[in-house]
């Protein structure tokens, strides 16, 4: 009888331990994003886009020099991140030629599982203009409520270094337009 009463007791802590360090849930709006250090992209080009410079080695969200960082955690194998590419590029287009948007909403994509190999072939299959980086382990996955993808998520970055979540949704972000009016009000655009 002892035996099996230690056998249930070791099991059990052994479930406990191994289960994942996540967050309660999805970042909710009036938030923060979890602390989480991202590696700094490669490209010249992604870095000057996020307005990163230095020499440094990763970067957080709230030090991308925007107003609002628009988070999409994807993975290159859901169709349903496939699918919405498209319509984020658009988005990111429409960004780039609004003048109030432009330079101070940006967009970053974090590749849930992948590698930066797999981020790469995403990238290019799909005409992917802003920078994804990669999240292999799945560490900020985890951090971020290990969501389904895709998962947007809209910060907005504070002058004295804070952030706020504004958005937080599972799924497509609807009409484009209307989107971003959305976001623009509460950063103040």
């Amino acid at each position: 009888m002892k035996k099996y009463f230690l056998l249930s007791v070791v099991l059990a802590l052994s479930f406990v331990v191994a289960q994942p360090l996540s967050a309660a849930g999805p970042p909710q709006t009036g938030g923060q994003l979890p602390e989480f250090k991202f590696p700094m992209p490669s490209d010249r080009a992604d870095r000057s886009y996020l307005g990163l410079s230095g020499w440094e080695s990763t970067f957080r969200i709230p030090e991308i020099k925007a107003r609002v960082v628009i988070v999409e955690i994807l993975s290159m194998y859901c169709p349903f991140c496939q699918k919405e590419a498209p319509m984020v590029n658009q988005l990111y287009d429409a960004i780039e030629k609004d003048p109030r948007a432009k330079g101070k909403v940006k967009i970053l994509g974090i590749g849930a599982g992948n590698s930066a190999y797999e981020v790469d072939v995403f990238r290019k299959k799909y005409n992917v203009p802003f920078p994804v980086v990669p999240d292999p382990e799945y560490a900020a996955h985890t951090l971020y409520g290990e969501v389904r993808t895709p998962y947007f998520i809209a910060v907005k970055i504070n002058e004295n270094g804070t952030h706020e979540v504004i958005y937080s949704k599972l799924g497509s972000f609807g009409d484009i337009p209307a989107f971003l009016e959305a976001l623009k009000k509460p950063a103040g655009l």
